[in-house]
């Protein structure tokens, strides 16, 4: 297994580099436009969608935590964890592009309701993985530990390498941590995801932009949490 981590250690040194890199141009300038029209959001708006977004994720983690086999990679080698993931990692991209599709199908209305199903899915996923990992999900720490990862995944490049060496030192950071700055994850979630879920709500193809969007979001979320993972075991 020696062999195994080494091997582990290169994939994490390349991801790293990934995480880290700074953001091109196209953006920079994507990302000033997000900010533009954030601005635009009247104060009451915003402070609404937080905490939406907020108790939605608060209700996902508990019901999350509760449901979590806690115990089910007991004894695991690092190979066999990591086998292990790729097969929950399978199985959920299957479940978040049925219900992309489903969704996608449905236009406008049932397009609304893709955006709490597919962040139960992504937040259920991730409890899985600390499982997977043998992190207790029980301690609020790696319930934030969690949060983290999914912003991670779903940041504008420059929020996304702060969050990395949050992660990064994450026996450092968490001890300075009460909450998560709530306001600025649902604003970098949403820019990130809302043109890929705006193309989903159009008739006729809406569903075949949903599964492959899911799919894809799901993909990028099992690489961000696996090599996470990855970091703090090794």
């Amino acid at each position: 297994m020696n062999e195994y981590n080494s091997q582990v250690q290169k994939e994490l040194q390349t991801w790293k580099l990934k995480m880290t890199k700074r953001p091109g141009l196209i953006n920079k300038v994507s990302k000033r436009a997000q900010t533009k029209v954030n601005a635009l959001i009247p104060e009451k708006a915003q402070k609404i969608m937080t905490e939406s977004i907020k108790g939605m994720i608060k209700a996902t983690l508990v019901g999350s935590n509760i449901t979590t086999n806690k115990r089910q990679a007991a004894g695991m080698s690092l190979f066999e964890r990591d086998k292990l993931m790729k097969e929950k990692l399978a199985a959920y991209r299957k479940t978040a592009m049925i219900e992309g599709a489903g969704t996608g199908a449905g236009g406008f209305l049932l397009g609304l309701a893709d955006f709490p199903l597919l962040l139960s899915i992504k937040m259920k996923f991730l409890f899985e993985a600390a499982a997977v990992y043998g992190f207790d999900t029980n301690e609020y720490e790696e319930r934030l530990f969690i949060l983290h990862v999914f912003q991670l995944a779903f940041s504008s490049d420059e929020k996304r390498r702060e969050t990395f060496y949050m992660v990064e030192g994450w026996d450092e950071y968490k001890n300075q941590l009460t909450d998560m700055d709530w306001h600025q994850f649902q604003q970098e979630y949403r820019d990130y995801i809302d043109l890929v879920k705006m193309f989903q709500m159009i008739p006729g193809i809406g569903a075949a932009i949903g599964a492959v969007a899911n799919y894809n979001l799901l993909d990028q979320l099992g690489e961000t949490a696996m090599n996470a993972y990855r970091l703090r075991l090794l």
